[in-house]
């Protein structure tokens, strides 16, 4: 999927007032793009790694999801970029598809009007077509892990020029496994340049990784003490496991979601529950990583344009992904780590929007819910009939182990 524009329009006479971004100086064709998009103040992320960024220090920024990481990114880099110059400038590094896609569109928005071309490679789709795009110009490329290490490899690419690398959702890139392809990354930039990392959390891996390829990084965080942006709403259900699709089913009619997320544990449970809702609800269709990459990208798009009102997932779009109009978010199945909760937790939400995410807890995963919601920070709000109490266990009738002396023998 083409990813770039060649419309560039260059009417930039009338430059709009956006006092907000009026500290950073930005190029009238940058403001006039924002003003586009509906920018009126700098999100909070934005507000502090924007000067960072346009100083050219290394950076580590840590932030929520949804909280306009990738428009504090793409706002300086698509300023600096010098759009007589046909080499690529900066590097973005993302785990998925999605995002990456995600991404190059945001780049291409915020530099439409100055020119910027931004281009996103990734597997799963036609790697000649990609090169021949490379080899006509691009100046902000996105990328996944793999499919730039295959056109490093193939010598398809030249990163001599590149000014700026962006390590976006690092956490996760590591969390798949990608730590051994980001170091191969890093050493082929061999030449002084900016590395900009973002993360949701900070593990020692990633500290490891800036400590080993980061000069001097200033750091943001803004994860602070609340795990779970305040506009969200954590409901739970308790049920037994084969109530989950009827109580989704019911859910699902009763609460209306403009439109809803359903995360599920696996690609099989996502085509179950897909196929069941499909027979009750209206607009229903499913995603995870074994699709296609045309079918995921059909989906996604469907999914933004609100021609699909339910999207039955893995944890594939629960990360990075934008979807601003999701109202509601329903776990079909609890994940064990609860920071993964959170990660789809953030779909909703977003920029401060009121948004519901509603948990169907069977008996066998209460024993998660301590650690979930110490990291919401919060006190469990249960949709009808709470679990019942776990009664401590007790003594009575059972006789306390004991040795017993064997007989002298005679």
């Amino acid at each position: 999927m083409n990813t770039d524009t060649n419309e560039t329009p260059s009417n930039t006479d009338e430059i709009p007032v956006l006092q907000g971004f009026a500290p950073f100086e930005l190029d009238p064709a940058i403001l006039k793009a924002l003003a586009k998009m509906n920018f009126k103040e700098p999100s909070p992320i934005q507000a502090q790694t924007m000067p960072l960024i346009q100083q050219k220090h290394d950076l580590i920024a840590l932030a929520q999801t949804g909280s306009g990481k990738t428009a504090a990114c793409a706002i300086p880099i698509c300023n600096r970029v010098d759009t007589n110059r046909t080499e690529v400038q900066a590097l973005i590094v993302v785990p998925t598809r999605e995002l990456a896609l995600q991404y190059a569109t945001e780049v291409q928005k915020i530099g439409i009007y100055k020119g910027v071309k931004a281009f996103a490679i990734f597997g799963g789709s036609d790697s000649s077509l990609q090169q021949s795009k490379l080899k006509h110009g691009v100046q902000v490329l996105v990328a996944t892990p793999g499919r730039l290490i295959d056109f490093i490899y193939s010598r398809q690419i030249d990163l001599s020029h590149v000014e700026t690398l962006i390590l976006d959702e690092a956490d996760e890139m590591l969390g798949m496994g990608f730590q051994e392809d980001l170091e191969f990354i890093i050493q082929c930039l061999v030449h002084t340049h900016q590395t900009l990392l973002f993360s949701a959390t900070m593990p020692p891996a990633i500290r490891k990784l800036a400590q080993q390829h980061m000069k001097n990084p200033q750091e943001i965080n803004l994860i602070l003490e609340q795990a779970s942006p305040t506009s969200i709403q954590h409901l739970f259900v308790y049920c037994d496991a084969h109530q989950r699709d009827s109580v989704l089913q019911d859910l699902i009619k009763q609460m209306q979601p403009v439109q809803a997320i359903v995360f599920c544990h696996s690609r099989f449970q996502v085509e179950k529950v897909c196929q069941v809702l499909k027979r009750h609800v209206d607009a229903v269709d499913f995603l995870h990583a074994g699709l296609s990459q045309d079918i995921r990208s059909i989906v996604t798009s469907k999914f933004r344009s609100g021609k699909i009102r339910i999207l039955v997932a893995t944890d594939v779009v629960a990360r990075g992904l934008d979807f601003s109009n999701v109202s509601h978010v329903f776990i079909y199945q609890l994940p064990p780590d609860a920071e993964v909760y959170v990660h789809r937790s953030g779909r909703t939400g977003r920029y401060d929007k009121e948004g519901i995410v509603i948990s169907l807890v069977t008996q066998r995963e209460l024993s998660l819910l301590p650690a979930l919601s110490k990291q919401i920070q919060q006190e469990l709000v249960w949709i009808g009939s709470p679990p019942p109490a776990r009664k401590p266990p007790s003594s009575r009738g059972r006789s306390k182990p004991h040795y017993r002396r064997p007989k002298p023998s005679a």
